[in-house]
This record gives C-alpha cells, structure tokens and sequence, in this order.
C-alpha cells in the first residue's frame, strides 16, 4: 500500500493552504455553483464508480448506487444551505452611546477555519468518504479539504478524487480544493501538520482517540469531530410488544441485520420486558437471515472475538443464529441487573450483525441499566400511548443525539434537521457530521466593531444583509 511521504505531505498541505483564501472569498452562488458541479460529476461516474467499489468492500450493487445518491445529494443540500445563508449567523448590534456601558457598532458572522482533514470510514465507501458529508460539509464552510483515504477501497478513493477535484476545478474552484492522501502514519501525520484546521473522522473508538489526542495534544490544539462507536439503545415496553410484537420482531431483525450489521446506527441492545415473548418472535425470524462478508480483515477478525467476549459473561445466552454467511447473524440474551453491573463488557460494541436483547422485569431495572448505557448516535423507544414513558424517555435523550418514536435508527436522512451525533463515545463533540447543520463545525466567529463598512465582509454590509437571514439588534430578520 503506498504511503504519503513527510515532504508529499508538505506540498500537499501547502496547495490547500493556497487554496483556502479563495474558498473563503468565494460568493454563495460561485461556492453552490462548485458543490453542484462535484454532485452531477459523481452522477455521472456512477457506472464506473460502482463496480470498482463493489469490488473493494462486496456492499453489492443496488446499495452502493443509493450511496452514490446520496453523496451527491449532500453536495447538492450544502449548495442549498450556502446559498439561504442562515448558516453565516449574521448579527447586527447598533450603536448605542446612550446604553450603560456605551455600545459600539458589532457586526458578527462565521468563517470558514481553513483547510480540514477528513478521515474516510470502512463502511459508507462513498456518503463518509472522498466526497461524503465531512467533505461536502467542509467545502460549503467555505474550506478546501485533504482526505486521508481509506485502505479498505483505495482504488475507489483515487478515483473518486480525481473525479470531484477535476469538476470543482472546470468549475472554477482553485485547484487543490480536495486532495488525497494515504497510509496511517500519512493520517497521523496530517491531524497533527500546523496548516490543518480542523478534522473529521469515522471509525472506532481505539482509532478515533488516537487521532482525537493527536489534536489536541498539537501545539495549537485543533478541533477533531469524530464519530466512534454506538451501541444505540432501544426500549420495547410491555403493552408495545402486546400491541404489535410480531411487526416490532420484523424490524429489529431487519435493521440489524441490514449491511451485515455494519452501520453506525444498528441498534446493538434492546431491553424488553420479560415474559413477554418478544424473544420467540425474534428466535423465530433469524434462522432465515444470513450473514455476509465483512468489510474489512480487521473487522472480520474483530466480530467473532467481540462475540466471544460477550458470550463470557455467565447471563449471556444465545437466543438464534441465521443460516451461515462468513459474519453470522446472531441474537444473544441477558438480563438488566447483568447489563447494570458489567457494563463495560456487556455495552461494548459489536460491529457486525449481532443485537443483544435485555430483559427487564420493572421500570426500576429498565432505569438502572438504562443509567449505565454509554452515549449512543440514537436512542428508540417503542410504547404506547397510554404508557408513562417520561422517565425512560429523559435517560434515552441523556444519552442520544436522535430519538426515535417509531421504526429503526438504520437509515439517515440528509436533511435540514438531522442530528447524527451523541454523547462520548458516539462522537468527541455536539456537532453533527450529517445534516444541514454539519457545516458548523468548520465555522469559527469574528465579531466586526466599528468598522467602516468598506473594511467589512461583502455579507455583513447593509446593502446585503438585507437579503439574508440575520438577527439585528436582537430581532431575526428574514428576506
């Protein structure tokens, strides 16, 4: 496998250096303008993406077009939220020598950081890679990006960059706006060069910490945005599984088996109540399910290991199994009171399709196993209307970015509102990397005070502040 070299790594850093005064400079239409260009080169590569792509991770073919979709369809949605403009939180206070103490002019809005590392994940080859949402994200803030390439689809991560860079660059983005580089001291390296600004990642929790502690541990610390791990808790409760049981059974066997168990948001552990029979039904879907490659050698070697460590624990039973697949589908039991205890075994992620089904017997030894639940990406609970679920809806919220009321956390929308981020260990931050709102992370504040306005920023003059959204002196003002 080829590794960036130390003086590669330089020049690299240096192209995007270069680079990221002319993103910064950009207007909304030259910026959406470049994004968009990025999306419809991606479209129309899909054929010849998709195969090379399916070679290097086997997610088959109908998944990985979605993926394609979808990728380009962040790119679009980012050229959507640069050219509305909310996202500058453009604010406006007036003078006011009569106030106490005076008040000067202020004039305050987001800048991009400069350029951004972005760390692509095994499992998303396209939506959390060379031009997947930390990308598109970065790019809309207005910051040029270098990728640390996956090892589990390099081909197609070459040629994905070549693609996207030769589109933003006819588009009339400055070159270097993405660049590539590969190997993991390269990616050490790169989180800690001075140029980079920020980072993203996704990937494990080990990996992510490394490059997390890289970052802050840095002269001048940067801010590092991972996504590690997730367990994302669901909680069936016991009118839940009278009222629909069978169909709540479709569901957890359909979503954790999805991918071969390789999404973020698989739900990992789900407590319901005992004697209630969700766990025939459960034992009755899985032997028609089967398993699957793995994406990785790593995460080949790691599932049936995690499985084992899970199977130590003397309250571990295993309910079903699915009929063969290199990675197995497998449904294990345990109690509340067990989960309460040893959580630190219990609790730990499993990558693969492999849920954990937790039986309670009151809402007491739901609470108290509930508390021990680490922070997740999601958090499901599936009642009734007539349940009083206010307590165990407040311990799920304490330790999820996205609750859901109905279905199951595989499957993330791109839109406007998503929140796709959680309490440590899902994620290192409270930004989400999905969503509208996942440019911020690579935004910082400047406040303006008594300049002349020839000196400000194009968007914090009058003339322009009054055709985009902005709060002035206290008071949102929308076109």
């Amino acid at each position: 496998m080829t590794t960036t070299s130390t003086s590669e790594l330089d020049d690299i850093l240096a192209r995007a250096a270069a680079a990221a005064p002319l993103w910064a400079r950009s207007t909304a239409s030259e910026r959406a303008s470049w994004l968009r260009a990025a999306a419809d080169a991606l479209d129309a590569a899909a054929d010849e993406l998709v195969p090379i792509a399916d070679r290097e991770t086997r997610l088959g073919e109908t998944r990985l077009r979605g993926e394609v979709a979808r990728t380009s369809g962040q790119l679009r949605l980012f050229a959507a939220v640069v050219e509305e403009g909310s996202y500058l939180e453009l604010t406006v206070d007036d003078a006011d020598p009569t106030a106490t103490p005076p008040r000067p002019e202020l004039r305050r809005l987001l800048v991009p950081v400069g350029p951004v590392a972005v760390f692509s994940a095994s499992n998303f080859p396209f939506a959390f890679s060379v031009a997947g949402g930390d990308t598109a994200s970065a790019l809309a803030s207005g910051a040029p990006v270098v990728v640390k390439a996956h090892s589990g689809h390099l081909e197609l991560s070459r040629r994905t960059s070549d693609i996207v860079e030769a589109a933003l660059t006819a588009a009339g983005a400055p070159p270097a706006s993405v660049q590539l580089v590969e190997g993991r001291e390269a990616g050490n390296a790169l989180v800690q060069h001075p140029l980079v600004q920020a980072a993203g990642f996704t990937g494990s929790i080990s990996g992510g910490r490394a490059l997390f502690d890289l970052a802050v541990g840095r002269p001048d610390p940067i801010p590092f945005y991972g996504e590690l791990g997730s367990v994302n808790p669901v909680v069936i409760t016991p009118s839940a599984v009278a009222a629909r049981g069978d169909e709540l059974a479709q569901g957890l066997v359909g979503s954790f088996t999805m991918g071969v168990g390789q999404f973020c948001t698989k739900p990992g552990v789900v407590f319901i109540p005992t004697d209630a029979g969700f766990e025939a039904s459960v034992a009755a879907l899985v032997p028609a399910t089967t398993g699957g490659d793995l994406l990785t050698d790593r995460i080949t070697e790691a599932f049936p290991a995690g499985i084992s460590a899970l199977e130590s624990d003397p309250s571990v039973e295993v309910l079903a199994r699915g009929d063969g697949g290199a990675a197995e589908p497998i449904v294990l039991v345990t109690d509340a009171a067990a989960v309460a205890a040893r959580p630190e075994l219990l609790l730990e992620e499993v990558f693969g399709p492999v849920t954990l089904l937790v039986q309670y017997s009151s809402t007491d030894e739901l609470h108290a196993a509930l508390r021990a639940v680490p922070g997740s990406l999601t958090a499901t609970l599936h009642s009734e209307p007539a349940d009083d679920v206010d307590q165990t809806l407040a311990l799920l919220q304490a330790r999820a970015g996205r609750v859901l009321f109905a279905g199951w956390p595989t499957g993330v929308a791109v839109t406007w509102s998503q929140q796709h981020g959680g309490p440590w260990p899902a994620t290192t931050s409270l930004h989400t990397s999905v969503g509208a709102t996942a440019i911020r992370r690579f935004l910082r504040p400047v406040a303006y005070q008594s300049a002349p306005e020839s000196l400000l920023p194009e968007v914090l003059r009058d003339a322009t502040l009054a055709t985009l959204p902005h709060r002035r002196n206290g008071v949102l003002r929308v076109p």
